[in-house]
């Protein structure tokens, strides 16, 4: 079975690469590849590949998302998993892209048990076992001009692997070689001084959301991590280390 495995990833390799021109236009244009090697980016555009190849982008409201959309999310999606693998992404299908942000209605329970009614527009989501669900407005834009410490893909892809020891809390599988003691202490001080230092109107150093709750300040500092991870070393030394064992990459090396 394995050899069969191959032998597809091979054909499809082979007869369904991401077209030299788009691949070329994507490297050279959206900095949150600058990092990579040639060799890294390589192997970028052949789980890139693999990644459109299993999973179906869908556009919603009519919304056509044309190869280089396509593609300009996979590469993103693929960044996180450069160095785990694609299986990591394992276990669901979809990727459904809207043209803009999106409105959701859901019951929220606060810290009291009080349950109200939110509306929010939102530019991405992640649901467990099922789609990722994108905003091209606002991928566009994070490509175009991008925003350190900010990236919708690589938030809502983060989620996607958080999820795997089955919710969203801030506690993705971590490789044997790493400790969970060492991962939870750091994370939760890291959280427990974000939260302080915005309860108290002290600069944040990280982007506020992360103070919502440990699955988003997983995903706000997996953001930080991928597109400036300078300042997430310099704010938090101990998380970036964390997420360089996690993701097995070295971002703010020179």
């Amino acid at each position: 079975m394995a050899w069969l495995e191959r032998q597809r990833i091979r054909y499809t390799l082979r007869h369904h690469a991401i077209p030299e021109t788009v691949w070329s236009e994507l490297m050279c244009n959206a900095d949150v590849f600058e990092r990579l090697s040639a060799v890294e980016r390589e192997h970028l555009r052949e789980l890139s590949t693999l990644f459109l190849h299993r999973k179906t982008l869908s556009g919603v409201q009519g919304f056509n998302v044309s190869t280089a959309m396509a593609v300009a999310i996979a590469a993103q999606a693929c960044l996180l998993i450069l160095k785990l693998g694609l299986e990591y992404y394992d276990g669901w299908l979809e990727v459904l892209v809207y043209p803009g942000a999106f409105r959701v209605e859901r019951d929220v329970t606060d810290a009291t048990g009080v349950v109200s009614h939110e509306a929010r527009a939102l530019s991405g989501e992640s649901w467990s076992r099922g789609p990722v669900i994108l905003s091209w407005d606002d991928i566009a834009a994070e490509l175009a001009a991008p925003h350190p410490g900010h990236n919708v893909v690589l938030h809502e892809f983060a989620h996607k692997l958080d999820m795997l020891n089955g919710s969203a809390n801030g506690m993705p599988p971590l490789h044997r070689d790493m400790v969970r003691t060492q991962w939870t202490r750091h994370f939760s001080q890291a959280f427990d001084q974000l939260r302080h230092r915005l309860a108290h109107h002290h600069r944040p150093g990280i982007d506020a959301y992360g103070a919502t709750n440990p699955a988003e300040f997983f995903a706000v500092a997996s953001e930080y991590f991928f597109t400036d991870p300078q300042t997430l070393k310099h704010v938090s030394p101990a998380i970036y280390e964390q997420l360089t064992l996690f993701y097995r990459q070295h971002p703010a090396s020179p």
